[in-house]
């Protein structure tokens, strides 16, 4: 559904000191330099899959999604989207895809989302049935049956994007690149709008691909991601396989029913990740684990005990660390010749 083979987006970016003199300068005569926004990124997703694209700001995702949603033409590269180009911009195109981008807006600020929507249906040119089938089931998953007539400046944030949400979908889409769509939203509006995503890819099929900084996102909705830093892929695969090649240790984390000293707590084959009255964290190998849950039972007041993944944050944080540290010691090698 999405395929996406060696894209290279290169910006040029006009450079000057501050400074009146500099500023009458530049008028006549401008440096440039070249920013590679992304280098080289390819992948393949197919229809129906969920897949987060992750990366820190500056990564390029924001710049990939919309060269796959044809809003920008790559320097480089081919992309394929449903069976287009998206450049063209056909209209089949268009009518197969969406873009969802949580710091943007498409409703009409000053009139009711039903406006919205009724211009959609306009311009996606939608059957009547159609619509009324489609924005039903829309107004019944997203609950927004009492917004729709409300002027959207009086909306909410987190109803806002449910609108947005919906002024989307109305033409059903077969793709959606959804870029940070629960920025801003509080802890129930993201679960909220997390379950409408995986509700629609279920009832539709429709492929999607995912950025987002809340790692909640990701967790609950893709279970492969794509990685990306300063325009080049890192990782492409399972999330559970990211998280076994970068950090395989498990966490264990113990509730305790009364404070223990860091010297009781700690035990061999484990690293104390983290310390306090009621709680313990530790970092034990897979070979350690059974022996190291066994050690604390018999030795602390154990109150409850979970054994889990190392948070995903982490294991990004270390993913882009060694990234970088990589591109640094390529730099030094450069410069040394």
């Amino acid at each position: 559904m999405i395929e996406v083979r060696d894209l290279v987006k290169v910006y040029r970016v006009h450079r000057r000191p501050p400074g009146v003199r500099a500023a009458l300068r530049s008028l006549v005569r401008r440096s440039y330099d070249e920013v590679r926004a992304v280098d080289g990124v390819g992948f393949r997703i197919e229809p129906g899959e969920r897949v987060g694209f992750l990366g820190p700001n500056g990564a390029g995702k924001t710049t990939t999604l919309k060269m796959c949603a044809g809003l920008l033409h790559p320097t480089a590269g081919d992309v394929r989207v449903a069976g287009f180009v998206p450049r063209e911009r056909r209209p089949e195109f268009l009518k197969s895809i969406t873009l969802v981008m949580g710091q943007k807006q498409q409703l009409l600020w000053d009139l009711p989302a039903s406006e919205t929507f009724a211009l959609n249906r306009a311009v996606y040119d939608i059957p009547r049935a159609q619509y009324e089938e489609t924005r039903e089931e829309l107004v019944r998953l997203l609950e927004i049956g009492g917004l729709l007539s409300q002027p959207v400046r009086q909306l909410s944030l987190g109803e806002r994007m449910k609108c947005e949400l919906a002024a989307a979908l109305l033409h059903r889409p077969r793709v959606l690149f959804l870029d940070e769509p629960t920025i801003g939203l509080d802890v129930s509006m993201q679960l909220a709008v997390r379950e409408f995503v995986r509700a629609w890819n279920e009832r539709f099929g429709a492929t999607v691909l995912l950025t987002s900084h809340y790692m909640d996102d990701v967790l609950a909705l893709c279970r492969r991601v794509v990685v990306v830093d300063r325009g080049r892929l890192l990782f492409d695969g399972e999330l559970a396989g990211l998280v076994r090649s970068v950090n395989p240790d498990k966490r264990v984390v113990l509730q305790l029913s009364r404070p223990v000293a860091a010297s009781d707590a700690s035990m061999p084959g484990a690293a104390i990740v983290e310390h306090s009255a009621a709680r313990l964290v530790l970092s034990v190998p897979p070979e350690a684990l059974q022996a190291v849950v066994g050690h604390a039972f018999a030795r602390l007041p154990v109150a409850d005990l979970v054994v889990e993944d190392p948070p995903l944050e982490d294991v990004l944080r270390d993913v882009f660390r060694r990234s970088r540290a990589e591109r640094e010691s390529e730099a030094a090698a450069q410069r040394a010749k």
